[in-house]
């Protein structure tokens, strides 16, 4: 896992060094047929500046449907470039020795709505770049059963889980893949119905946000209610669902803080970051006990700036 990602242009970065010649990986990168081996969708092209892209999923991915693009750079057997609905995809191979070198980026379109989605891309083209390694040395890909972990990896090495505090709010947004709604709000309610005046559900809650009664719902993109400071009402927790046919779906979590309690602020960032790594697991199938207080003081000592 050695993805790099450049917050300031939305730029993952990948380097392969392959033992293959330049034409021999040229061809893997650019031809739809061997493309078929590795690449994550089905492509449709002609090898032109300026031809359309049709991007085919397979029936078990989590995208439905078709996605569009064009070839903007096209220089054999160097350069290949071209759009992927908002991203830009740009392989750049450099010989070395008897072998060669790739240069990958991907860059992620919809700003920091699509910044959230670099764990897992950079989870899936180390897959894809596995399986191209496979294809160029004649040998069936292992299948890529880690997802979870390697998504984890990326998003912690890239911050790309860490809450904000501003303003009297706190506030986090997590990618959830394209997880549909109505199963991310089960993870969330467990099969209850939360009522306006009643109690949040319990894996909406933690031990360090003091929970009150249930503010709003609408189900499956809303849920709100009051936290608590020493038993009296200080704030709400708020809950919220996004579904984007291109990003993928998130949730974005905010708990109004007031500046007579911001000294609290380091323990609820963390509580809030711990909290929605824990969701994230349960959305794709792992539930996690008990509570990771190691993981928690580790970040509450970060968000003080003692870490």
């Amino acid at each position: 896992m050695d993805a790099k990602f450049e917050p300031a242009g939305n730029v993952l970065r990948f380097e392969r060094r392959f033992r293959h010649p330049v034409e021999k990986v040229w061809r893997a990168i650019t031809e739809p047929a061997e493309l078929a081996h590795w690449f994550p969708a089905r492509v449709e092209t002609d090898l032109r500046i300026g031809a359309p892209i049709r991007f085919t999923f397979p029936d078990a991915a989590p995208i439905d449907g078709s996605a569009q693009g064009e070839i903007l750079e096209l220089d054999p057997p160097k350069v290949y470039a071209f759009t992927w609905n908002r991203d830009v995809l740009r392989f750049e191979l450099v010989p070395d020795g008897a072998g060669c070198v790739l240069h990958f980026s991907q860059s992620l379109g919809g700003g920091e709505l699509g910044a959230l989605s670099a764990g897992r891309n950079a989870a899936g083209w180390d897959h894809c770049l596995g399986a191209l390694l496979a294809r160029l040395e004649g040998r069936e890909s292992e299948p890529f059963t880690e997802w979870l972990p390697a998504m984890e990896h990326y998003i912690d090495v890239f911050g790309i889980g860490a809450g904000r505090f501003a303003e009297g709010e706190l506030g986090f947004a997590r990618d959830l893949v394209w997880k549909p709604l109505e199963d991310i709000w089960q993870t969330l309610v467990e099969g209850g119905e939360p009522q306006p005046g009643g109690e949040p559900p319990l894996r909406a809650t933690n031990g360090h946000v003091e929970a009150g009664a249930v503010t709003k719902v609408e189900a499956p993109r809303l849920l709100e209610y009051e936290w608590l400071h020493e038993g009296e009402p200080a704030g709400v927790v708020r809950f919220e669902f996004f579904a984007d046919p291109d990003l993928g779906n998130r949730v974005e979590l905010h708990q109004t803080l007031p500046a007579r309690l911001a000294e609290f602020a380091p323990t609820a960032l963390a509580a809030w970051h711990t909290h929605l790594e824990l969701f994230f697991a349960a959305v794709h199938g792992e539930v996690r006990c008990p509570w990771p207080a190691d993981r928690m003081e580790a970040l509450r000592k970060q968000y003080s700036g003692q870490g």
